[in-house]
């Protein structure tokens, strides 16, 4: 079974959008290099973060997110973003009416059966799961083997947290991954067991 990793862009007073869902320049790192990290072109990176980034994105098999962020993106259009094969949506309401059955796009009640379906896609593949609330409980549950944390350089002060609203303290082993990027620090934790 493959590794469940909680993963975003992150500012470096722990948020990872603004009050409103604005991420503001905590995305920078993507468009401020000379490297095409897809096939889209739109996103760019210095030669680091593409080293580190790229060979994440293809071990990705399956990412978990919240039913928020499924709304924020409109559903990514019934496509999985940067290539990844499935997305569970965490949820407690049903797909959207009008919702392509088709897309592989599979909606659970609990971080329990998300981390459980996402495993049983993923097989050997990297599941990520969305920091924000939803991460923040798949790692209160103990069920997160690593933290992911690409840190742009801003303080935005207030908004989302990364860790969502975990109220309890937990471990993570010191850095095996710290790579300088553009407009980016990424950091790679184990989680302590």
């Amino acid at each position: 079974m493959g590794k469940v990793v909680m993963n975003a862009s992150v500012s470096v007073d722990g948020f990872i959008a603004a009050p409103n869902d604005d991420p503001g320049p905590l995305f920078e790192w993507l468009v401020s290099g000379d490297v095409p990290l897809d096939d889209s072109g739109a996103l760019k990176v210095s030669q680091a973060s593409y080293d580190h980034t790229r060979p994440y994105w293809d071990e990705i098999g399956v990412t978990i997110a919240g039913r928020h962020v499924f709304d924020l993106t409109d559903g990514w259009d019934g496509t999985p973003p940067s290539g990844i094969d499935h997305v569970v949506v965490v949820t407690h309401r049903p797909a959207p009416e009008g919702w392509d059955p088709e897309a592989p796009f599979h909606f659970v009640d609990s971080i329990e059966a998300a981390v459980t379906k996402a495993q049983e896609l993923a097989g050997d593949r990297t599941v990520e799961v969305a920091a924000g609330d939803v991460g923040g409980q798949v790692l209160a549950a103990g069920l997160v083997d690593e933290v992911r944390m690409d840190v742009a350089p801003v303080v935005l002060g207030s908004g989302k947290r990364y860790f969502g609203s975990v109220d309890a303290q937990h471990l993570l082993d010191d850095p095996d991954v710290v790579v300088q990027g553009n407009r980016v620090l990424h950091l790679r934790y184990p989680v302590r067991r």
